[in-house]
């Protein structure tokens, strides 16, 4: 076919201007690179918004006791050490310096009484680590990270663009096509390198916070392109999302809330968190709720309250209430504030004070769904939040197994494990995504322009285009992906079965014919149909990667959870799942050992569980 395209050359090419995309623009700029930044929706709308709660790093300034070695095992533990410990390991050293670099690029973070950056509580993280800015905390850091990179005259940014395909020379990648949302109009980019930074696949499930991008886009490009996905079995479900009213079901309810005191209730007022306490969580099994609050409030001889667990534990406790019938009437708990009023001087000084340290969450439930939560208790439930696996990198480099392409963020794999605390998520991305930067314009360095196959190019471009030009069937596209989300939701989701999960495979096979059936109306431009055409394989390898991997997966750990394998099993903590692209273009699973934590990471462990 002809190709009307719009062409650009860099050294780095970008896919994603969230956290991590445009910490790698950042850094590959200012190590003397052309930098391209492809955005799927509008400069500064990208998910990271929606991290709220705060930035984890061991800043130590609320709790001296605090340290990288503290953050290194808090976040191997929340993983169920299935982490590459090397990335976990670099994340904690590296993420403080991180978040002070943020701060002198002019991000305006809460305070101390005394001007150091003020760090809450949340779950799983043994002392209060998240440094925020009331609950605006990613809104803050894009708006920092955007401001920073959009001044460089070597950063070049297309929004509304979305990329369809990696281009290769031989075994390395040299580029990418894509298309304008807007016009249908082709964008061609030769780069040396390419960064992926795309976020996840949360719109694979029925009822989730992601917003409508996040459709795993940047785990299919790598997969089609060769490289290896790992872990993607743990998909974490977080434990409150609004559950009304349904247009707004799974918006995320930030876990600043339960960091702030918030407890959690059944429609019988009963606190049933205290219900469910492991027996190593703090070493303590009180259960004095006074000592919950507590610690809420600085006392540091206190239990935590077993509100601030690992989200995937209180994801479970929350579903299992609901099946017990002790539900709220929409199908949640109940997530309750209000109640500091007893502890803080009364009502009045509870809203100020509420309204204050959680203005977005006062105006989301306000707005959305009329509710003042500083009078009233919110109905929150479980909703698909962030996926743990992604593209299989290098730990210190974020390259993946294909030459020249790099990944970050949430759209990377192996820091994370089995479940990701919160609050990593954002220092995640900023430590990783400065990393992959730095590596990829290194690689460019090295490198010089790779040959672009025209027979390549033009057809990938006539694969995007022929839902129009030649439908071979009357499926509608937003069908099919209905289809598939309600199927995932209830088949591979919070506790998973393996004969529902194999019913999920063939399912996805069935979607798979159907995909090939759909069609759009002829004209690119202004064309949403042919838009969710082109994301229903992302979809559908997304689907297929997390639902072949948990299947294999034969135990409960972290964000799995199977009612057929229950309990942790000692064999299968060897084993990442590896999925791949295999000869035949079908996808195969591979059980990959898990990297080894040296002796001193090992003591470091011991250290602190004691």
């Amino acid at each position: 076919m002809a190709l009307d395209h719009l062409s650009h050359d860099c050294d780095v090419l970008v896919i994603g201007a969230g956290g991590a995309g445009l910490r790698a623009a950042i850094e590959a700029a200012d190590l003397g690179c052309s930098v391209h930044v492809v955005t799927k929706s509008l400069l500064g709308k990208a998910h990271t918004v929606m991290a709220e709660g705060g930035v984890a790093a061991s800043l130590g300034n609320v709790d001296d006791r605090d340290g990288w070695k503290v953050h290194f095992a808090d976040t191997m533990r929340g993983g169920q050490y299935m982490n590459n410990p090397r990335m976990a390991e670099l994340h904690a050293k590296e993420s403080p310096a991180r978040v002070k670099e943020l701060e002198l690029w002019g991000a305006v973070f809460d305070r101390t009484a005394d001007g150091k950056i003020l760090q809450r509580n949340f779950g799983g993280h043994r002392f209060p680590r998240l440094a925020h800015v009331g609950d605006r905390t990613g809104l803050e850091i894009i708006r920092t990270l955007q401001d920073h990179s959009i001044h460089k005259t070597t950063v070049a940014v297309s929004m509304e663009t979305t990329i369809v395909k990696l281009l290769k020379d031989g075994d390395r990648v040299c580029g990418a096509l894509g298309y304008e949302r807007v016009s249908g109009r082709f964008v061609l980019i030769k780069a040396k390198a390419v960064v992926i930074a795309t976020g996840g696949l949360g719109r694979a499930f029925e009822v989730t916070s992601n917003s409508w991008e996040y459709t795993g886009d940047g785990y299919a490009l790598a997969y089609d392109a060769g490289a290896e996905l790992i872990d993607m079995e743990f998909v974490q479900f977080h434990p409150t999302g609004m559950v009304w009213p349904p247009s707004v079901k799974g918006i995320l309810v930030t876990e600043g809330v339960r960091g702030e005191g918030g407890i959690l209730v059944n429609s019988q007022g009963e606190r049933f968190m205290f219900n469910d306490i492991p027996e190593n969580y703090r070493n303590q099994t009180a259960k004095d709720k006074e000592e919950g609050w507590r610690y809420v409030t600085g006392d540091k001889t206190a239990m935590r309250p077993p509100e601030l667990l690992t989200r995937d534990h209180v994801a479970r406790c929350i579903n299992r209430e609901v099946k017990a019938g002790r539900g709220s009437p929409h199908g949640g708990v109940y997530l309750d504030i209000t109640w500091i009023k007893e502890r803080v001087g009364g009502p009045a000084k509870a809203a100020e004070l509420i309204r204050k340290k959680l203005p977005s969450m006062y105006h989301q439930f306000l707005e959305l769904g009329g509710l003042d939560i500083t009078t009233e208790r919110m109905e929150v439930g479980p909703t698909t939040h962030y996926t743990m696996g992604g593209i299989h990198v290098d730990g210190d480099t974020q390259m993946s197994t294909v030459p020249g392409l790099f990944a970050a963020g949430e759209a990377s794999g192996g820091l994370h494990g089995a479940n990701r605390l919160g609050g990593n998520s954002l220092s995640d991305l900023l430590v990783f995504g400065k990393r992959a930067g730095e590596f990829a314009a290194k690689f460019a360095k090295e490198q010089k322009a790779g040959w672009l196959d025209q027979a390549q190019i033009e057809a990938a471009a006539t694969d995007a285009v022929h839902w129009m030009d030649a439908p071979t069937g009357n499926e509608n596209p937003y069908t099919v992906q209905a289809d598939l989300q309600k199927s995932m939701q209830a088949l591979v989701g919070i506790v998973r079965l393996e004969g529902e999960m194999r019913q999920a495979l063939d399912k996805i096979q069935e979607f798979k014919a159907r995909a090939k059936k759909v069609c759009a109306p002829t004209g690119r431009t202004y064309n949403p149909g042919w838009h969710t055409c082109l994301d229903l394989p992302s979809l559908l390898i997304s689907a297929e990667a997390v639902t072949i991997s948990a299947i294999e997966r034969k135990e409960s750990r972290g964000a799995q959870f199977r009612d057929d394998f229950p309990d942790k099993s000692k064999e299968e903590a060897k084993w990442n799942m590896v999925v791949k692209k295999g000869p035949d273009g079908k996808m195969v699973l591979e059980r990959r050992a898990v990297k080894p934590q040296t002796a001193e990471m090992k003591q470091i462990i011991e250290d602190q569980a004691k």
